[in-house]
């Protein structure tokens, strides 16, 4: 079992999504070593405080942004090994950045633990302000995301000539704290604003 905790707050907090990121298609269920990983993840409720999550303009999935008195629902997943976090890394791709950040378990109010996260980063121009809905997604849309799905070429592709499936990649699983990822974002919207970028 990996000790890599996670907040998902859109497709991946469909398991079968997780999964399928994760440790392949059709692998759980049927492969008794990826069956056996994926029953070592935790799943519980959870809330991330001062963002807002939005539907990204003409697709499936949504971003979260940084934004006071605002909260995401979503899931905290205990149990991830590095190697996973390096599949959902090449998964998120270059629209979001992975950063820590704590989270609320609510069946333990008060009890915040650190978690990672996708900021999405490609801009709020591309969100649309329509909160996006966990709900309508399974319902309307995840028919999308089966094992055959165009959403998971790339991480197929990174590890198409891996026997490990990425478990035996050494990848830079360094993260921002959310201070530094906000200092960081606060500075490049600074320099696009004095023209030095």
């Amino acid at each position: 079992m990996g000790d890599r905790t996670a907040f998902f707050y859109g497709t991946l907090m469909a398991p079968e999504v997780l999964h399928r990121v994760c440790y392949g298609p059709g692998t759980v269920g049927k492969d008794p070593a990826k069956t056996y990983l994926a029953s070592q993840l935790s799943f519980q409720p959870a809330i991330l405080h001062d963002y807002c999550r939005h539907r990204v303009r003409q697709c499936d999935y949504p971003g979260i942004v940084a934004e006071n008195g605002h909260n995401v629902r979503g899931t905290y997943v205990a149990g991830l090994t590095d190697g996973d976090i390096h599949r959902l890394d090449i998964f998120e791709g270059d629209e979001y950045r992975r950063i820590e950040v704590k989270v609320e378990l609510p069946k333990e109010a008060g009890n915040f633990v650190q978690a990672e996260t996708y900021l999405y980063t490609a801009g709020e121009r591309k969100l649309e302000k329509k909160e996006w809905s966990y709900e309508e997604f399974r319902r309307d849309k995840m028919h999308r995301w089966a094992d055959n799905s165009n959403e998971y070429q790339e991480v197929d592709e990174a590890f198409e000539d891996d026997p490990t499936g990425g478990r035996g990649v050494k990848a830079d699983t360094s993260v921002k704290t959310d201070k530094e990822a906000k200092e960081e974002a606060e500075e490049e919207e600074r320099d696009v604003l004095n023209g030095a970028v």
